[in-house]
């Protein structure tokens, strides 16, 4: 029974994850960061971390062939070579999403049930005017992707790129190009590899 569980957890985080790019139309948030010590002048190669931290049961998720697939494009676009018996940088992927829930209040209409003239316009002055204030709750789920390049010989971080947005339920539909369009974006700032 627990398997079960486990196995139908795994596949919703998987598809609520491949969600990330957000509903919003601003897309996501991205922020980088370069470690000053990298040494992006000699780096020529790359691998996957083995485990990644996107899988973890002993197989690999939908969700990391897609991140996979996505980042090895990303790397070779910029020239470097795919090598996983000596690679200079290794890819690792973390995910996490969590159920937001929001408050909103905003003035609803005057008057009482939409009526504000009274009893057949008696005490029309009495009757209109009432402040009242429509509350909505709003539950959606905000999603956090980070890639980070690690120096695979110095076992230290060189670059991290994360992604912070609203996930939306048609990439949750669609993960395949939500993943690739993400990962160009969060990828677009690493250093072309050594020549």
């Amino acid at each position: 029974m627990t398997m079960v569980f486990g196995g139908a957890a795994r596949i919703a985080i998987s598809l609520i994850a491949a969600a990330l790019i957000g509903a919003c139309t601003s897309g996501p948030t991205i922020h980088q960061d370069t470690n000053p010590a990298a040494k992006f002048g000699s780096y020529k190669t790359f691998a996957f971390l083995s485990p990644l931290a996107t899988d973890r049961f002993a197989y690999e998720s939908l969700f990391t062939q897609h991140l996979k697939d996505a980042t090895r494009h990303s790397m070779e676009s910029r020239g470097y070579v795919f090598n996983e018996r000596s690679p200079d940088l290794l890819v690792n992927f973390y995910v996490n999403v969590q159920n937001v829930q929001e408050i909103r209040t905003s003035p609803a209409s005057p008057g009482y049930a939409g009526y504000s003239g009274g009893y057949y316009g008696y005490r029309s002055g009495y009757y209109g005017g009432l402040n009242t204030v429509k509350i909505e709750t709003v539950n959606y789920k905000q999603g956090t992707l980070t890639l980070d390049l690690i120096d695979a010989k110095l076992k230290v971080l060189a670059w991290t790129s994360t992604a912070e947005g609203r996930v939306s339920s048609e990439a949750v539909r669609n993960p395949g190009p939500t993943i690739d369009a993400l990962v160009a974006n969060m990828m677009a700032a690493v250093p072309a590899a050594a020549q």
